[in-house]
């Protein structure tokens, strides 16, 4: 099993949701976070002084998947984040080994439990 964690701009949530809607990937969870990557940030407009802001607002969705279905959740993020512009800040998919799930309701372990 593994332990997707993708970071995407906000407004690509939609795009990304229908793509692993496709593949009725319907357990996910999305949350709000802040960073930067290569673009360092941007230069706004606060108060009539420009400052610099270094957090992004950014989107982080995770997924369970069993490695069997990896690759086909990869490919569905990939093409609902860059949609078709692809800029810098696109957003980054990190896959990690997950040991374990444990369904609490039933107990259930593995990937049963996903």
């Amino acid at each position: 099993m593994k332990y997707v964690i993708a970071i995407i701009r906000p407004e690509r949530l939609d795009a990304v949701k229908r793509e692993l809607q496709k593949l009725e990937v319907n357990r996910l969870t999305v949350s709000s976070v802040a960073g930067y990557g290569a673009q360092k940030g941007h230069m706004e407009m606060y108060k009539a002084m420009e400052r610099e802001a270094n957090l992004l607002e950014k989107i982080k969705i995770e997924i369970a998947v069993e490695d069997n279905f990896l690759q086909t959740i990869i490919e569905a993020i990939k093409t609902g984040a860059k949609g078709e512009d692809g800029y810098i800040g696109s957003g980054k998919i990190f896959v990690l080994p997950l040991e374990d799930v444990i369904r609490i309701r039933t107990n259930e372990k593995g990937p049963d439990a996903l």
